[in-house]
């Protein structure tokens, strides 16, 4: 089992910046990609961005250049630092992990909110 515990979301003008957290604990040992999905009222939950263990990295389309996925590996965290947010960027975001036997486990969620 993984825990996961996210923080950093809140309400941001459009083209602010917002660094969302994710701290793991639990069976971290097991982990084999980490990344951060998002959901918008009435939409699909999809995948922003996530980190393989060698490093490698994934992007959305949409964030490519403006979000930055990234982790400290001592403090078993995953960051997602987002700039020049814009509104269409609103949604709940949430952390998840899989481990190597495919398992995943997600976060409880944090909103980020893009408004003037």
């Amino acid at each position: 089992q993984v825990q996961l515990v996210e923080s950093g979301g809140g309400l941001v003008q459009p083209g602010g910046s917002l660094r969302l957290s994710c701290a793991a604990s639990g069976s971290i040992f097991s982990i084999y990609v980490r990344g951060w999905y998002r959901q918008a009222p009435g939409k699909q939950r999809e995948l922003v961005a996530r980190i393989f263990n060698g490093g490698s990295t994934n992007y959305a389309d949409s964030v490519k250049g403006r979000f930055t996925i990234s982790r400290d590996s001592a403090k078993n965290t995953v960051y997602l630092q987002m700039n020049s947010l814009k509104p269409e960027d609103t949604a709940v975001y949430f952390c998840n992990t899989r481990s190597v036997s495919g398992s995943d486990y997600w976060g409880q969620g944090t909103q980020v909110t893009v408004s003037s």
